[in-house]
């Protein structure tokens, strides 16, 4: 069903505006995500028209734009990718834990996004995998699960990635099991230490290298001496690892990956208003507890536009990741192998493969199937229903 107000409305409205006052500074891609949010499930896509077998009803279905930005599109791509997820969930305990980036570094990597998201990925992956497999802690292989998220509750920059991880992992040569404690995985604190150290190494070998840039506020940076000096009060301070409490079971990480894997910057429920003053939306005050931490805000419509943009990926760029144990070029030999030692049922794909069930919305009168009766091309309006069918028409979700 279609949100009262969208993230499309307010750049159908206010786009061509920002497109002409900020020519010259937005980035072909990011022109793209604002031209596929707007024409999605519109006409301009094309579309087709589908009949109830039962009562006749009809409805027009506007084919979606699929870009991974778009509020629109992301929950038939999450649905898509847990389904395909669901097989490698082990019967275990999952934790969550958040790897964040000082706000020092943040501002470095908003203007080299492809090459410091990268490396957050990477030097997080490492710490997890590498304190993991320390016999002082766990002393196993782990399999990690890792998302991007750009963004805090009020859409500023806060880089960041979740990090979903099986309660243990495979003890060195394979011969066994080895599990965490059922409420402790690693110390976070010794996470903390290590993943500041990977990156800021790394970060300096990127600096060496030529490979970041630097404009505006921290153009001084490209001076090395300048870079030392900005880098040395976070060499001193505390990284922030944030290790939630377990998952309840497998179901638990599907909902919690449902609502995480393929979330952008702001979904269309929590816009309240859009009008002259500019956009009021919900968003989350974390320095407040209870019911104060829920907050509205009115951003202007030019500042709003903004902020979501800030947020448009590298084309091309993996915001979900995987690690360890289920790292693609290993996953299917190593979750058979652990749920060998796990003494738990062989990997689902072994089994016979149901074919999918039909996702279209069923009739919203009778409940009937629904099938295609007609597809109509971009730009293109579909002819009229045939005439023993009324004229009532609906926007499918």
């Amino acid at each position: 069903m279609r949100a009262d107000l969208e993230v499309a409305d307010i750049f159908r409205a206010a786009g061509p505006a920002y497109r002409a006052a900020h020519a010259g500074h937005l980035s072909l891609f990011q022109l793209k995500v604002m031209t596929a949010i707007e024409n999605c499930r519109t006409a301009a896509l094309g579309g087709h028209v589908e009949a109830c077998t039962d009562c006749g009803h009809w409805r027009i279905a506007y084919n979606s734009c699929r870009n991974r930005h778009c509020p629109k599109c992301q929950g038939a791509a999450a649905r898509t990718w847990l389904a395909e997820r669901e097989a490698d969930l082990l019967p275990i305990g999952y934790f969550h834990l958040v790897f964040t980036l000082p706000a020092e570094i943040a501002d470095i990597a908003f203007q080299n996004k492809a090459a410091v998201y990268d490396l957050l990925f990477k030097a997080a992956s490492e710490t997890m995998l590498t304190i993991a497999a320390d016999h002082r802690h766990l002393g196993a292989r782990i399999g990690i699960t890792a998302v991007l998220h750009t963004w805090g509750s009020a859409m500023t920059h806060h880089p960041h990635v979740h990090m979903i991880v099986p309660g243990g992992g495979i003890a060195p040569g394979g011969t066994r099991w080895i599990s965490s404690r059922p409420a402790f995985l690693l110390p976070v604190r010794v996470l903390g230490r290590l993943f500041r150290r990977l990156f800021l190494t790394r970060l300096l070998a990127l600096y060496d290298a030529g490979r970041l840039m630097f404009r505006g506020h921290i153009a001084g940076l490209v001076e090395r001496r300048a870079f030392l000096r900005h880098l040395s009060p976070v060499r001193k301070k505390r990284w922030v690892v944030y290790a939630k409490p377990p998952f309840a079971g497998p179901q638990a990480v599907l909902a919690y990956l449902s609502r995480y894997t393929h979330r952008v910057a702001i979904s269309n429920r929590r816009l309240i208003a859009f009008n002259e003053t500019g956009v009021t939306l919900r968003y989350k005050d974390y320095r407040r507890d209870g019911a104060e931490r829920q907050r509205v805000m009115t951003l202007a419509t030019d500042e709003f536009i903004r902020r979501f943009l800030l947020h448009v990926l590298p084309r091309g760029f993996h915001r979900i990741r995987h690690y360890g144990l289920l790292a693609a070029s290993s996953r299917k030999a190593s979750l058979a192998l652990a749920r060998k030692l796990l003494e738990v049922a062989p990997d689902p794909d072994d089994a016979e493969i149901e074919e999918p069930a039909d996702t279209r919305p069923p009739c919203p009168c009778c409940g009937g199937h629904m099938i295609v009766i007609e597809t109509f091309e971009r730009w293109r309006q579909p002819r009229a229903p045939p005439h023993a069918v009324p004229p009532t028409r609906e926007i499918a979700p």
